[in-house]
């Protein structure tokens, strides 16, 4: 009869495997993770200037007064920012056009424009610049810029 048992001197080598395995693995698993997180971080910031741009055109088409009101139209834009790290709630203005900078790297445009209908309507344009959160040159983008822009008929 065999004995279907493993040397007691191949035990050590086998485990050994698993660490190589290990350390080959851990790198992959980091750009994984690092590119998930960038990735969310992203896709928030798209989410929130795109409801940053609605809720702008929402108060400027309230009436005729408010329809190139950019200056109350980027307190609402900011208001959807507050919680991006380069904004957050110390961030008390916004950049002049469509220009945006490290220190203000919110800008919101109000416009009046024509509708499709023909009636008077507004135009806000949220532009955001993101910041770089895990540099990683050639793999990750270092910053986006991000333009968003909603057209909303003057309400009467």
């Amino acid at each position: 009869m065999t004995d279907s048992r493993i040397p007691r001197r191949h035990v050590g080598r086998r485990s050994g495997s698993n660490v190589i395995e290990f350390s080959l693995l851990i790198p992959w698993y980091i750009f994984l993770f690092v590119g998930a997180y960038d990735y969310g971080f992203f896709a928030y910031s798209l989410i929130a200037s795109q409801t940053a741009a609605s809720v702008g055109a929402t108060y400027c088409s309230s009436s005729s007064s408010t329809l190139t009101d950019a200056t109350t139209a980027c307190s609402y834009a900011l208001d959807q920012f507050r919680y991006l790290p380069n904004v957050g709630s110390g961030l008390s203005t916004c950049g002049t056009g469509t220009t945006v900078t490290t220190s203000a790297p919110v800008a919101v445009t109000a416009s009046s424009v024509t509708g499709p209908d023909g009636n008077t309507a507004t135009a806000v344009t949220v532009v955001y610049l993101t910041p770089q959160l895990i540099p990683i040159p050639g793999i990750l983008p270092g910053t986006l810029t991000i333009n968003r822009t909603v057209k909303m008929r003057q309400r009467s």
